[in-house]
């Protein structure tokens, strides 16, 4: 058991460059959101309800984060900062990171049925700030959604979605995948096929004042050539 604290600390370090150690990370809400969890879906398990929504009540009150007894978690779950809310039937893979203010969120069955409600999250997910992943959807390992996006629909294996709706960026996750990326949202990489369509509308807009400037051109000649035969 305190091998397996001590691998889970060193994955939270190797995805947060703030710590200087791994005492630091005992106090971060998310590890302890964590650790309540897994005692309130033992409870939960074992049909103990009322007892499991206690723990669940307590952990909301001192870490700001609500995850629900019910919900299923993997490996070196991370959550940076809290304010985040995990709904009832979410299942969570091995070493997803999810930052503050993400909610998992479930749909209003219409059957009349509870059935699955929340997200299924793959692998290796990295879920930006803000974003809000919501219906009985699949996000498939490596996956990364970007901050404040609104993710309604399945998203492929290593798609990185953005937007509101989210959409994808459609750019190979071949061509940038990286063990982590920091926030689920990339900055330098060439992610977003607008950077190409920003520079192809500005190298027309050249073209055309070029062409602007010729036409003025040909006009003044043409009014002197006029001005000269009279």
């Amino acid at each position: 058991m305190f091998e397996r604290l001590i691998a889970y600390l060193d994955s939270v370090k190797a995805r947060d460059p703030a710590p200087r150690s791994r005492w630091e990370i005992l106090l971060y809400p998310g590890v302890w959101a964590l650790a309540y969890h897994r005692m309130a879906h033992w409870l939960f398990e074992a049909e103990l309800f009322f007892l499991a929504r206690l723990v669940n009540h307590w952990s909301r009150m001192v870490t700001a984060i609500d995850i629900h007894p019910g919900a299923k978690i993997g490996r070196n779950f991370f959550i940076d900062h809290g304010f985040s809310v995990i709904g009832e039937t979410a299942h969570i893979g091995d070493n997803v990171t999810i930052y503050q203010c993400v909610t998992l969120g479930g749909t209003n069955p219409t059957n009349g049925k509870a059935g699955k409600r929340h997200p299924t999250i793959g692998d290796n997910v990295i879920i930006g700030s803000g974003a809000q992943v919501i219906g009985p959807i699949t996000v498939g390992n490596r996956a990364r959604i970007g901050a404040n996006a609104v993710v309604t629909d399945e998203v492929p294996e290593g798609a990185t979605m953005i937007g509101l709706k989210a959409r994808s960026t459609l750019v190979p996750a071949e061509d940038w995948i990286k063990e982590f990326l920091p926030y689920g949202t990339p900055c330098d990489d060439p992610c977003e096929p607008s950077r190409d369509c920003i520079e192809k509308l500005e190298n027309e807009l050249a073209t055309l004042r070029a062409e602007i400037a010729e036409m003025r051109a040909d006009q003044v000649v043409a009014a002197k050539r006029s001005g000269t035969d009279d």
